[in-house]
């Protein structure tokens, strides 16, 4: 596809050329309906069709069976750091949060609002440069869950290896991780994840969860934040965002077809070594920002000298076709986001222009 950039844009991040080739395909015409996807009914055939495909894939992936509920939701992954305590922290009960970035501590503070909340472990003293050991993590006993941020977008950190919460449902925000390495997603009791990092365009947020933690849920909730309603019309209570659902199936076959997790984590592996690399070879010019045993493989974020060189890196990346470059605004310095759209040909390609970039500054 000609007059295409590389796109490094945290959120909503990129596509699979192919995946935005075949929605173009069938924009006008999908499956012969003589209408849009845009236009499709959430009640028709059609939609079921993509719904139980965006279902089975997940669990396909994953490695999870009937166990587990996969849901398809409105009101972004933000929504989920009320949905969750609302239904499973009751009334005098506490659950445990780890702290380790801007978004955690978001979910955090809204669990506040609702009941108590036991900080496990935290890396805020360091400037969120790193995710705390798991054996030195403080978990009551009688937590009703465990909550963890798995990604730190704008810090760049990651959990490479999760805690072990022995009986203690573990809660996990995979919102810009998701499906970009294998786990074993069976020892999660709910996963959550805003589909516009790796999965597809902003709207939709998946929700995998165990049914027997569903069985834990609170009574007398409002019935859109009651996670049975979604569960018993199989995401279909409200319309869905149904445009988002179809692209995010569209992203799931296409890793399918690339070989499922296995061969994207391998992918996803070459591309931060190759980010990463550059960071290690030149050191004093592009100086990584976070504890290396907690590298994000997805946020690669540094800085450079000085503020100026890192607004000319900016600058001179969007001239040479690389967009998204620039840190978050409260952190600033440079952020290189990996996400599954992003080819390893564009981490090749914004690591040669940086290595010219540093020869001539």
């Amino acid at each position: 596809m000609q007059n295409r950039i590389f796109n490094f844009n945290p959120g909503p991040s990129a596509i699979p050329v192919a995946v935005l080739n075949q929605i173009q395909e069938e924009l006008l015409n999908y499956k012969s309906t003589g209408m849009s996807i845009l236009e499709t009914s959430h009640r028709s055939p059609e939609y079921e069709r993509i719904n139980d495909s965006a279902t089975a894939l997940f669990k396909e992936f994953m490695g999870i069976g009937d166990d587990f509920h996969v849901l398809f939701v409105g009101g972004g992954a933000s929504t989920q750091f009320d949905h969750i305590p609302l239904n499973f922290l009751p009334v005098g009960g506490t659950a445990a949060y780890v702290d380790t970035g801007t978004w955690a501590s978001k979910a955090i503070k809204e669990a506040e609002k609702i009941g108590n909340v036991h900080l496990a472990g935290s890396s805020r003293d360091l400037d969120y440069t790193n995710i705390p050991n798991s054996s030195d993590l403080d978990i009551p006993k009688d937590s009703a869950y465990v909550h963890i941020t798995s990604n730190n977008t704008i810090k760049g950190t990651q959990w490479h290896s999760f805690p072990d919460t022995k009986n203690i449902p573990l809660v996990c925000d995979m919102s810009s991780d998701i499906c970009s390495r294998n786990l074993d997603f069976s020892r999660f009791s709910l996963i959550y994840a805003g589909a516009q990092k790796n999965l597809g365009p902003s709207g939709v947020t998946v929700v995998i969860l165990r049914k027997d933690f569903l069985e834990k849920c609170n009574s007398d909730l409002p019935t859109m934040f009651d996670y049975r309603t979604h569960v018993n019309k199989k995401s279909l209570f409200n319309t869905p965002p149904v445009f988002a659902v179809y692209t995010l199936n569209l992203v799931l076959k296409w890793i399918k077809n690339l070989g499922g997790l296995d061969e994207l984590e391998k992918i996803t592996k070459a591309k931060k070594d190759i980010v990463y690399n550059l960071i290690d070879t030149y050191p004093d010019f592009f100086r990584g920002t976070v504890r290396e045993d907690s590298r994000s493989w997805m946020n690669v974020t540094l800085r450079l000298p000085s503020e100026e060189l890192e607004q000319k890196l900016v600058t001179k990346g969007k001239e040479s076709g690389f967009v998204g470059l620039k840190g978050h605004r409260s952190v600033g310095g440079i952020r290189i986001s990996l996400y599954n759209g992003i080819p390893l040909e564009a981490a090749e390609k914004v690591t040669e222009f940086m290595t010219e970039f540093k020869k001539s500054n």
